[in-house]
C-alpha cells in the first residue's frame, strides 16, 4: 500500500494516475480538511473515503448533503484528472438515497463512462461502511489546457 492508502500495482497508465493523484492531493486543501483519503486510483477511476465527524452533521443529525456531494466530487476530480490531463467539472447531479451519520465511513467510487472530445461523463457511487448506497452522482468533465504534473521525457 502506498501513501494515502493507494495500492502499488497495475500498468504504466495506472502509475501515472497514482502520481497525478498524489500531486493533486498535496494541493487539495478541501479534501485534506475533510479528512478524505485516496484509497485507490487508476486511469479513469478513483475511490476515496471519508469518516463523517459530528461537525459534518446538519439539524437532523445526519451528514450534510453538501459534504456527501463534496466527497463524490473529489472522487470525480481524481478520476477525471487521472490521465494527467487538466480537467474540471462542467456539471454534476446528485441523488441522495439514504442518510449517513456521525461515525459512518463513506466510500466514493468514480468510474469513467464516456469521452467525446474534451467532454467526459463519470458515475460516482457513495456507500457507507456496510456497503449500503448513500448517494449517486453523475459528473460531466471538461478537459482544459495543460497537465497536472509535468510530462516526463521519454
Amino acid at each position: 500500500m502506498m501513501a494515502n492508502g493507494m495500492t502499488d500495482n497495475g500498468s504504466a497508465d495506472d502509475d501515472l494516475a497514482r502520481r497525478t493523484a498524489a500531486a493533486m492531493y498535496e494541493s487539495d486543501r478541501a479534501s485534506q480538511m475533510l479528512g478524505m483519503r485516496i484509497e485507490d486510483v487508476r486511469a479513469g477511476y478513483a475511490r476515496l473515503s471519508m469518516t463523517v465527524r459530528r461537525e459534518m452533521t446538519n439539524g437532523h443529525e445526519t451528514c450534510h448533503g453538501g459534504l456527501i456531494f463534496t466527497l463524490a466530487d473529489s472522487a470525480f476530480a481524481f478520476a477525471c484528472n487521472s490521465r494527467n490531463e487538466r480537467t474540471v467539472a462542467s456539471g454534476g447531479q446528485v441523488d441522495f438515497v439514504r442518510p449517513a451519520y456521525a461515525g459512518d465511513t463513506l466510500l466514493a467510487e468514480a468510474v469513467h463512462r464516456s469521452q467525446s472530445g474534451r467532454t467526459g461523463v463519470y458515475d460516482i457511487n457513495v456507500t457507507n461502511q456496510d456497503g449500503a448506497l448513500v448517494a449517486l452522482m453523475r459528473g460531466r468533465s471538461h478537459r482544459i489546457r495543460g497537465q497536472v504534473i509535468p510530462e516526463e521525457a521519454p
